[in-house]
């Protein structure tokens, strides 16, 4: 689209006044006086690039590049409204993704970009395009993405006629790194310290150049860390423009919409999409951190596969996820854990093991029957996403001589299944032989009702 640009000096837009005070924890303020549009659109051309926040580098926009800074405009004008963005989320509920994104370019003009990660957030530019407004797209390049992703940029870019504005980690803090850890020490102790230096940083500094930022946050992408996402709020974690808490807004205008409606979305407009994609890959990140997922695996699993499932974040969200517990602190009635989420694995062909039954069924050393035992934890989307593959398992073994069960190993029964059950991460999915003391662990991920059936045949 050739009005959507990369660049704040190629269009100017209704923005807020240079006097708007700083808030607390839910409100900003906004420009909403008519008279002023004279002076906002001299302002507009004034404001620095994004690119502008990340130390050495140029603007790639040359109307970026040639364009004069103005000096702030010293006219008086009325005092802007204040926002109450909680209000406005609720006000925003019902709203379609389109028409959310409208209100947030509408209310921020050029001093709001879109998160672009190089997946099916891609849908979100779409739908900027169809606002008919101008719009900014920035993108992290840590420098270790896979080279379709790169491909997909180039491709977005002409698709659309947009300029991405590329954050990049800091050098030295990279060579930092690798040079003391290797280039491959989140395999050993965590991918944390790696997404700080080549995503966090990056995304601070960009978003310091802004007032707003529109991100492709879903609460179906992870049901135990993104539940509660609304669609608009005062960032938690991160500063804007003018510094200091309550001076970012975040918007979030899928939300609430299903992985499956992005992509039918995708597929209706004919956008552009990762060839990963057709490869399994749902969630993409970094190439050393991101495999595609199997049957029956939550889009998640895919990410840093080699850690528990409540690490599944890299930090640029932080403020959105919720802890094991946060909502919910009391025990359940059997002591396994916390109870918040809602029960899963529950049917009459499946057994439910309190600790006592488990801890007998370890003992024995000559069981009459084979046992098919999932350890799990209701929260984990993985445990989810296993549920309905494994109630089939289950109805398919009935009556074959082989007991299906589960055990919820989380809260304060997770050591004991580390110690004893070979418990690593959720689900994790034993075989109790019927001559056989010690239980099988199943060595795959993959969870779909075949493979998981051939498990058990093969040892029975």
């Amino acid at each position: 689209m050739a009005s959507a640009t990369a660049s704040i000096s190629s269009h100017p837009a209704a923005l807020r006044d240079v006097k708007a005070a700083r808030i607390g924890a839910v409100r900003q303020q906004v420009a909403v006086v008519p008279a002023a549009a004279a002076a906002r659109g001299q302002r507009a051309r004034a404001v620095l690039p994004l690119r502008a926040a990340e130390p050495g580098r140029q603007p790639v926009s040359a109307s970026a590049a040639s364009a004069a800074p103005v000096a702030p405009v010293a006219d008086e004008v009325a005092a802007p409204a204040a926002v109450d963005y909680e209000s406005l989320a609720h006000e925003l509920e019902g709203a379609s993704p389109l028409e959310v994104m409208d209100r947030a370019l509408a209310m921020f003009g050029s001093e709001i970009a879109i998160a672009f990660s190089g997946a099916e957030d891609v849908a979100l530019i779409e739908y900027a395009k169809l606002t008919g407004r101008p719009f900014r797209v920035f993108s992290l390049d840590t420098g270790r993405l896979n080279p379709e992703t790169y491909q997909f940029f180039d491709k977005v870019e002409k698709h659309y006629g947009i300029h991405i504005e590329y954050m990049f980690p800091d050098s030295s803090e990279v060579q930092e790194l690798v040079r003391t850890k290797g280039l491959f020490s989140f395999y050993e102790d965590g991918h944390q310290e790696c997404c700080r230096v080549r995503k966090v940083r990056p995304l601070r500094r960009a978003l310091k150049g802004l007032r707003a930022w529109i991100t492709g946050q879903r609460k179906d992408q992870s049901p135990g860390t993104r539940a509660s996402i609304p669609l608009v709020q005062v960032d938690p974690s991160f500063e804007g423009l003018d510094g200091g808490a309550g001076s970012l807004i975040k918007w979030n205008p899928v939300a609430n919409v299903d992985g499956k409606d992005i992509w039918t979305f995708l597929r209706t407009m004919d956008v552009p999409v990762n060839t990963l994609h057709a490869q399994g890959y749902v969630s993409i990140g970094c190439e050393p951190c991101t495999r595609p997922v199997l049957p029956g695996q939550h889009e998640r699993e895919g990410r840093w596969w080699w850690e528990d499932a409540k690490a599944k974040e890299c930090g640029l969200h932080k403020g959105n996820i919720e802890k094991e517990g946060q909502a919910a602190a009391p025990k359940s009635a059997n002591g396994n854990g916390l109870a918040g989420a809602p029960d899963i694995f529950e049917s009459p062909a499946v057994v439910s093991l309190t600790r006592p039954g488990i801890e007998n069924l370890l003992r024995l050393e000559n069981r009459t029957e084979p046992w098919l035992v999932v350890l799990y934890a209701p929260w984990c989307p993985f445990c989810q996403a296993m549920e309905a593959s494994y109630l089939e398992l289950a109805e398919k073994l009935a009556g074959s001589g082989v007991k299906v069960a589960r055990f919820r190993a989380d809260g304060e029964q997770k050591p004991f299944a580390q110690a004893e059950l070979q418990l690593q991460s959720f689900p994790t999915v034993l075989l109790f032989p019927s001559r056989t003391a010690r239980p099988i662990k199943y060595p795959s991920e993959k969870r779909d009702v075949d493979s998981l059936l051939a498990f058990v045949n093969s040892l029975r």
